[in-house]
């Protein structure tokens, strides 16, 4: 049955035959495509001819829908992650020091 339901760009949305959660991350009106990223983090794109035979159904964001995409407050080392700012990596390398000159005997 052919779905009626638009993809809307970080909307969920659930495969009612497989149950599967995905989001529409992008839309390439230009080249007809949905490109969808799945609960597990796989990115697929699907034609849009294709997306109007889905059988879907709006979805609520998952609980943890951070989980396949690396968002965390710590790192594995229990660090807090900072963002990297531009400024970060436009710093000189003045932090760098030459390492220290050998005395001649």
């Amino acid at each position: 049955m052919p779905t009626d339901i638009e993809p809307i760009i970080d909307n969920w949305y659930q495969h009612l035959d497989k149950g599967q959660l995905f989001r529409v991350v992008a839309i390439d009106s230009e080249d007809g495509v949905v490109e969808v990223q799945h609960f597990d983090g796989d990115l697929e794109e699907i034609p849009l001819d294709a997306w109007r035979q889905l059988e879907l159904d709006l979805a609520e964001q998952p609980e943890n829908w951070s989980g396949p995409l690396d968002v965390a407050e710590e790192d594995d080392l229990g660090e807090g992650i900072t963002d990297t700012t531009r400024d970060d990596w436009n710093a000189p390398l003045a932090e760098v020091k030459p390492p220290p000159e050998k005395e001649q005997p």
